[in-house]
């Protein structure tokens, strides 16, 4: 494994958004989220989403551990999200802008 700021789209990133990768003090974050089943029954109707944010602008060594990953919110209920997950995550856009 290796760090995100090594991979292709980082690089094509910052070289798109120079006045953004020049300046330190930018946050880069992951956003990820996958369906976990509280019970542990691939047949149960219930699920819930959990979304992570990570900030990718420390080392290696640091980006992965416990103290730099955030679980911003628990989304719960019977279906995936699909297309209408920015309607949850609204408030956290609105919040880092």
């Amino acid at each position: 494994m290796v760090h995100p700021s090594d991979g292709k789209l980082w690089k094509h990133f910052n070289s798109v958004h120079p006045h953004f990768s020049a300046e330190s003090r930018n946050v880069h974050l992951g956003l990820s989220t996958d369906k976990l089943n509280l019970f542990g029954l691939f047949t149960a109707p219930y699920s819930c989403w959990p979304i992570i944010l990570t900030v990718y602008n420390l080392s290696p060594r640091m980006c992965m551990r416990l103290e730099f990953i955030f679980l911003f919110m628990v989304i719960p209920g019977p279906n995936s999200l699909g297309q209408n997950i920015d309607v949850c995550l609204r408030p956290l856009i609105d919040e880092l802008m």
